[in-house]
Formats: C-alpha cells, structure tokens, sequence
C-alpha cells in the first residue's frame, strides 16, 4: 500500500473505530479489582448466561455490572434474532417495557422540582374529567374519599389497574375507554379514564396498573410538551441516551432484537424485528411501557440515579427527589408489593421503584435497600446502595420471568470483596 492511502486508511480507521466505540459503550470501564470486586467470581456470569441459552430459556441477553460508578462487566451472550443467527452485541437495542416507568417517574419529579406540578396535586387539575371517577365497592360505584393525586400514580396507590381483574365492570370500561389504545394520544386517551372505576379508595392499596401512563399525560399537561420531545430534550440528551425512544427508526433497525414466547420448554417467536411494531412510531406515547432501549442508554439513567440524580455534570434530578424514588413511600396498611396471589413479603414502592423494605422468602439473594424494577420481556435492573452496585439484564421473553435476575443476583453479590 502506498504511505499516501495507508495514511488515508488509519484516519479512517481510526475514526470509525472511535465512533464506533463511542455509540456502543460511552460507559467509563475498570477493572473489577480496582473497585472491590472479583473478576473470576464475575466469569460465573458468563457461565450462567450460556447455561440458560442452552437450557432454551432464552435466545440471548447482556448483563451490565458497575461498582462505586464504573462499569466491570459487560457481556453479550447468544443471539439476538435466532431467525437469522445474528449475536447479541453491545449496541444491541430492546424493548424495555415497563422499564419506561421509571424514566417517566423522573419526568414528574423533575416538574415538581420546578414548581410546575405538586405530588399532591388531584388528577382533575390536570384533566377535569377525572373528577368524576368512583370506586367500585361490592359491585357498587361510589364516591372515592379523596381524588387520586400525583403521588398515587408514582407509587401504584391510585386504584387504577390495566383492565386486568377479576372484575369484568373494570375490564369493561377499560376495553370501552380504549385506554392504553395505540392509535391514539395520551391527553385523548384520558377522556375516557372518568368512566373506568378504580379498585380500591386512592392511598388505601397498591395494585400494578396504568398509572404511569396517566403519569405521562400529567407530564405532557404540565410541561407542554409531548412525552417523547420531555424525554428527549429533558432527560435523553443530557445524559447521552441516543438510542431510546418510543421507536426503533430505520437507521438502527439491523440492531434491534427479536421478541420471543417462552411456553413448554420451548422459545418461538413473538415479534420480528424485521415487521414489529416498534418499527413505526406510535400513536400513543406509553410511559408506562413503551420505551425501547440499550443496554448503555439504560445504565446511564441508572448510574444518574445511583449517583444521586447527576452524571457527567448533567443534573437531571435532586437528590431529595432520588430519596423519594428509592425509598418506601407506600403505607403499612396498604401492604407489599402483590400480583394477584403473590405476595412479594419485604417489597414496598417509591415514587418510582420497588424497595426492599425487609427480607423475606421472596427472593432470598436481595439486600435490604436494593431497589429496581423489570419489564415485560423480562428485562430487569436493580440497586444496592450500600454496595454501590447497579446491575442491568436484558433479554427478549415473554411472559415475565425472574429466571435471569434470580440466577445471577447472588453470584454478583458474592463477587463482592468489600
């Protein structure tokens, strides 16, 4: 090769090697030694990822470790469209489901910090007709107490459910309101939230349900802005989340994984990338569940909030606001954390995440003070403050599974040296 097109060659190649390196990973990375934690413990991961691929309990996934800021460990395993037999890589993009909740939690919170909402705000100061919802009681519709508030939707104490129940004058109304309907905006969707009965008298329970998405209307109303033009100028820019959003656009579509059932001890595929959904931009902007994401998009949100709302000189939340997320704000009358007949014992909520308030027998390996959350894929995140450890999982399979978190959690816990 001639100097001239060799030098022409290196630049080039060291360009894109760089932007390359860049739009995969801008996560600081150490050695796990350098921050208290053992790196051959950590290979125990590797393992137990591929023990699960070959166990056909997914087709592949990415775990992300950091310690005290930095990040240690980083692996893919398998693949990410088994269709086409294309791995799992860094950069590889998912659906996150409910994951989206706590991205859109700190969207509230950053408008309260600006006065622009107030937690205890009723719901009818932001949609007027809201102040016409009724609990059902014993097959009967009767006056709530008190409105639903701000704070009710950040901690699951609204009443409000996905239509979901044992209930078929719930799930009615919620198939007659078309709530949750693609096709249409969040403001729109909340004109026919008044006619859908609440569980249970606002603050008195805590039920899993659509209360984040009427967060994200909330959001919209008092920020005058659209969901996904907040998150974007609000939340993703600032922290370098170039990747997430409401949809996958053509450009990135070659990274964007498979979506698989998990039904008799056999994956099958739910949703092709190459014809998903997710391809288009939707409709309605779920805040509740309908980000897509990397794996470093994602555990930047994370370390912001591990390091008390701040990364990289971006403030994006204060730290008062990250204690209210990450601490119990659920009341001891209305219990833990429950899906229909589980009880998770020791789980209560912030005004964002699940918290372990106690241990219990539900999962064993947890610490006292972790917090996180998951998504329907089976995605899942979760904090340890006194460890300064953030752990990410992603995976494609449906329905819900805690088969990653739960395999790996007490191996990355052992893999602490202090």
């Amino acid at each position: 090769m001639k100097p001239y097109l060799l030098f022409v060659f290196l630049v080039h190649a060291f360009f894109y090697s760089t932007v390359l390196s860049e739009s995969v990973s801008p996560l600081k990375m150490i050695k796990p030694d350098k921050v208290g934690m053992d790196a051959e413990k950590l290979k125990m991961v590797d393992q137990k990822m591929e023990e699960l691929i070959k166990e056909d309990r997914l087709a592949g996934g990415i775990v992300v470790v950091a310690r005290k800021g930095k990040v240690v460990h980083f692996g893919t395993y398998g693949k990410r469209d088994r269709e086409n037999n294309l791995p799992v890589e860094k950069d590889t993009i998912f659906r996150i489901y409910s994951m989206t909740k706590a991205i859109t939690s700190v969207a509230a919170l950053m408008l309260s910090e600006e006065g622009k909402l107030n937690l205890d705000d009723p719901l009818s100061k932001y949609f007027p007709s809201l102040k016409e919802m009724k609990v059902l009681n014993k097959g009967e519709l009767v006056e709530p107490n008190r409105e639903v508030t701000v704070a009710d939707l950040l901690r699951h104490t609204s009443g409000l459910t996905y239509g979901r129940t044992p209930h078929k004058e719930i799930n009615q109304a919620h198939k007659n309101a078309g709530i949750l309907d693609r096709g249409k905006k969040v403001i729109p969707m909340m004109n026919g939230m008044g006619k859908v009965p609440l569980l249970f008298e606002p603050g008195s329970d805590w039920v899993y349900g659509c209360s984040t998405d009427v967060l994200g209307g909330v959001v919209e109303v008092a920020s005058e802005m659209s969901l996904d033009q907040f998150f974007r100028d609000r939340i993703f820019k600032p922290l370098k989340m170039k990747d997430t959003g409401f949809y996958v656009p053509a450009n990135n579509a070659t990274r964007f994984a498979a979506n698989y059932n998990y039904k008799d001890g056999k994956l099958t595929l739910k949703d092709d990338p190459k014809t998903s959904r997710y391809l288009e931009n939707p409709t309605f902007q779920s805040g509740g569940g309908g980000l897509c994401s990397t794996a470093s998009d994602y555990m930047r949100f994370l370390l912001m909030i591990e390091n008390g709302g701040k990364l990289e000189g971006a403030r994006i939340l204060g730290k008062k606001s990250v204690k209210l997320m990450t601490t119990n704000q659920v009341s001891k009358d209305a219990g833990w954390v429950t899906f229909g007949n589980q009880i998770r014992e020791g789980v209560g909520f912030g005004y964002g995440f699940s918290v372990r308030v106690k241990m219990s027998d539900w999962d064993p390996d947890g610490r006292v003070g972790e917090f996180g959350w998951g998504g329907a894929a089976s995605t899942h995140y979760w904090i340890s403050p006194k460890d300064d450890l953030v752990v990410l999982t992603l995976e494609q399979v449906m329905p819900y599974s805690f088969n990653t978190e739960w395999a790996l959690k007490g191996l990355i816990y052992d893999a602490l040296l202090d």
